[in-house]
């Protein structure tokens, strides 16, 4: 999810606000896990999008986090450069890491900004890749006529939004807290209405008033099974506790006490014992052209 916030980004997964710095090397931890955890669906975008013959050959990947987004454009265009931007330099560090590893550093550019700042110079992108940053910027509909401005006539900017931050645990679980993962989600939510109003938004009409014509809107069901893929685990235990970070000032105490049971790796109760995680959620993506 992917990858990807601006301030902190975020990969194409939304994350709780935990307290600690963005950028960290835990954040770029769970980055790296969403992106291996989701990368069939990733894959499925990229393919979905609608480009002419021969593809893009600048992209611009706007809040990369640590290349979710990126990789997976690279892989599905083969002639392409992407430019990855984002505002944490430990994530471009984690992706020019990667880019060594996989022999794409001569693909990749990055550049460090604030896009709710001065923007830097990207270029004359034919594709824009925005995944779960949108919502994070101080004046979304600045941003979307920013990336008209930016891209080349006919170019075709991609918006990848998730319905909220995933599930890991089954409805009636854990046995001793049945709905615990719903009651923390549930007092996150008055904390995203607050400090992230646009997260989950329909970009769709935004994009239309910033001057795009939208050619298409594909929602994907997410439900990867923890028995299929092994990093599940590890990404449930990186996403709740971060998600207990955010909601312990106002979770019950037996809630609390019953999320650190979880969170206790070398507990009888922990999570990474069980066989019935799984990764549950929505991904929206919306492609948008500019005439």
């Amino acid at each position: 999810m992917t990858h990807a916030s601006p301030h902190a980004a975020h990969g194409g997964a939304h994350h709780p606000a935990p307290r600690h710095t963005p950028g960290s090397d835990d954040q770029a931890e769970i980055l790296d896990l969403d992106a291996d955890v989701l990368a069939e669906h990733t894959a499925s975008l990229t393919a979905w999008l609608p480009v002419a013959a021969g593809g893009p050959r600048h992209i611009v990947d706007l809040g990369c986090g640590t290349g979710a987004g990126t990789f997976a454009l690279l892989a599905r265009f083969p002639e392409a450069e992407v430019t990855a931007v984002d505002a944490s330099a430990v994530h471009l560090r984690r992706l020019r890491e990667r880019a060594l590893e996989l022999g794409l550093a001569d693909r990749v550019r990055t550049v460090q900004a604030d896009l709710d700042a001065d923007w830097p110079d990207l270029g004359r992108p034919d594709l824009v890749w925005a995944s779960a940053s949108l919502h994070h910027m101080a004046d979304p509909g600045r941003t979307l006529r920013t990336v008209r401005e930016l891209l080349a006539p006919g170019g075709l900017f991609a918006v990848v939004e998730l319905a909220g931050f995933p599930r890991f645990l089954p409805g009636d679980a854990p046995e001793d807290r049945p709905g615990l993962e719903e009651r923390c989600h549930a007092a996150l939510a008055r904390h995203h209405a607050e400090h992230v109003p646009h997260r989950g938004a329909d970009w769709g009409p935004g994009l239309v008033a910033a001057g795009f014509t939208v050619e298409g809107r594909r929602t994907i069901t997410v439900n990867v099974d923890g028995s299929r893929v092994e990093a599940v685990g590890r990404y449930a235990l990186s996403g709740l506790k971060r998600l207990r970070d955010s909601a312990a000032p106002v979770l019950a105490a037996e809630d609390l006490a019953s999320l650190d049971r979880l969170l206790d790796t070398g507990g009888p109760g922990s999570l990474l014992r069980r066989d019935d995680l799984a990764v549950r959620t929505e991904r929206t993506a919306w492609t948008a052209r500019r005439p």
